[in-house]
Order: structure tokens, then C-alpha cells, then sequence
């Protein structure tokens, strides 16, 4: 029986059921999660909270593709994600997924432009220069096209991050701790900001926070506490 109040159907985005990851250690096996059954339906905004060493950030990995399960499994769009070798996860990231990190993670060498333009480029998008640029105008940086990350505040960064993570209108955007790194003002103009590019686009926003305020936006929260849903 799947542990959630939302009954699942042919409309959900993701489903886990009984989802786990554990790790062998020198004490023994580590388990990071247990048992997590989630049903998320397009379009809902969902903050996954817990205690540091919770499992947050293994949960969002494991849900993104981006991680392996050690049982259990994971439904996108239907499709069970972990029968997908490395391959399979990397293109079906490609199609449907965007990701904003707490660090940022903008390639140094690229200007602010050439950051939001490359995810279209790579999937061969003739229009990627001008996507890039109204993503760029949208966020507020239309003057810093040319201006690499260490020329950039990090409130710039992270809003050239939310343009690179928007530009390819993904289905499903993860953002983990996405104002860590930030101050509270520049933290609230980002979650603004984040929260205005999911509604105007209608993505499905899961999100690992600590900021109380941040989970408030969201339309559900998830606890975790020692890998487990509270």
C-alpha cells in the first residue's frame, strides 16, 4: 500500500514505491532510505525537509536519475527509471529534467550565455541563443550576457542557474538547498523568482531545503527523519 493521502494515477509524474538505498560500510550496511512510496502529480511544487543526514539529497538523487536505488523503484511517466542504464537515466534527464544546485555548478569558462544556452545546444536547439537570451532578460541579467561566474554576485549565479535550469522547459525541476549559498534578501529575490518560472511554465518543482520560509511555498511538504517519511 503506497504511503501517501494522493491516490495514484495514470496523471502522476513520479511514483516510488517502496524505494531504499543502503551502503556497506565498516560497521555494516548504512541504510540512507527505507521504504519511501511518493506520488507527485504534474505541476505540484513538493519540499522534502528533514534533519542534516536525513536522506534528502539521496532522495532527490535517486528520484532525478542521477543515483541508484538499493531496492525499490522509481516511475516516471510510467517508465520504471531504475531498468535504465546510465545511458537511458542520462537521456531521460535530457528530455524531462532541470536541476538548480546550491552551488551553482556554471562552467567557469562560459560566459552567463553561454551557460543558459548550452543544455539547447546539446540537444541540437537552432533557437538556443534566443531562449537563452529571454531567459537571461527574465531573471534580471539581460546586462551580464557577457560576463563569466566570477564576475557574477552569487545571487547573479543562481539566477543565471534558474535561467539554465528554465531554458529548456523541463517537466520536472529538482533544486537542492537552491539558497544555501545566498543571504537572506538575495535568498527570497531567488525564491521568487524560482517560484514565478514554475507557475509561468507549469513544472513540477521538488525541492531540498532547510529554509522554513522556502518549504512554506511549496503545496507539500515531505519530512524525513533517519531515511524514513514522517
Amino acid at each position: 500500500m503506497l504511503n501517501t493521502q494522493i491516490e495514484p494515477t495514470t496523471h502522476s509524474i513520479i511514483v516510488t514505491e517502496q524505494l531504499g538505498k543502503a551502503v556497506p560500510t565498516s560497521e555494516g550496511t548504512l541504510h540512507i532510505l527505507s521504504a519511501v512510496d511518493l506520488i507527485i502529480k504534474p505541476g505540484e511544487s513538493i519540499a522534502i525537509v528533514g534533519e542534516s543526514g536525513s536522506g534528502k539529497s539521496t532522495l532527490l538523487s535517486l528520484l532525478a536519475g542521477l543515483d541508484t536505488p538499493s531496492s525499490g523503484t522509481v516511475l516516471i511517466n510510467g517508465r520504471d527509471i531504475t531498468k535504465l542504464n546510465e545511458d537511458g537515466r542520462a537521456a531521460m534527464r535530457n528530455e524531462l529534467v532541470g536541476f538548480v544546485f546550491q552551488s551553482f555548478q556554471l562552467l567557469p569558462g562560459l560566459t552567463a550565455l553561454e551557460n543558459v544556452m548550452l543544455p539547447l545546444e546539446l540537444s541540437g536547439d537552432d533557437n538556443a541563443e534566443t531562449a537563452a537570451r529571454a531567459l537571461l532578460d527574465r531573471v534580471g541579467l539581460s546586462h551580464r550576457l557577457s560576463h563569466t561566474p566570477k564576475q557574477l554576485s552569487g545571487g547573479e549565479q543562481q539566477r543565471v542557474a534558474l535561467a539554465r535550469a528554465f531554458v529548456t522547459r523541463p517537466a520536472i525541476l529538482f533544486a537542492d538547498e537552491p539558497t544555501g549559498n545566498l543571504d537572506s534578501k538575495t535568498g527570497a529575490h531567488i525564491i521568487d523568482l524560482l517560484f514565478e518560472l514554475n507557475q509561468e511554465q507549469h513544472t513540477t518543482l521538488i525541492l531540498v531545503t532547510h529554509d522554513a520560509s522556502l518549504a512554506a511555498r511549496c503545496q507539500r511538504t515531505i519530512r524525513l527523519d533517519a531515511g524514513s517519511l514522517v
